[in-house]
């Protein structure tokens, strides 16, 4: 059974930075696309970034390229969103997501800047 558990959220001051992890099982991690989206009040869930877990590949929306990484750690079947320069912008519940025989979703985790 495919489960993906986020963690990592908070409150942050802007210009701060936050680490999100995704902890996943129930299915095999190897080279999968593992991906990071965001859903603010109102708005629609947005993709933020993704990463092929063999390392390969990765890609980020233009809103937090430059400020976002996402990395994987294969013996622990994780991956991480490393977050930085946050604004207010960056405010909301952010979910793991992968496709194996169909989407799943973790229960996300929330993320808040304000000073």
């Amino acid at each position: 059974q495919v489960h993906l558990v986020e963690s990592g959220g908070g409150l942050v001051q802007p210009g701060g930075s936050l680490r999100l992890s995704c902890a996943a099982s129930g299915f095999n991690f190897r080279n999968q696309a593992m991906r990071w989206y965001r859903q603010a009040p109102g708005k629609e869930r947005e993709l933020v970034a993704t990463i092929i877990t063999d390392g390969t590949y990765s890609q980020y929306a233009d809103s937090v390229k430059g400020r976002f990484t996402i990395s994987v750690d294969n013996p622990k079947n994780t991956v991480f969103l490393q977050m930085t320069s946050l604004t207010s912008e960056d405010s909301a519940t952010y979910y793991c997501n992968v496709y194996y025989d169909r989407p799943y979703w973790g229960q996300g985790t929330q993320v808040t800047v304000s000073s």
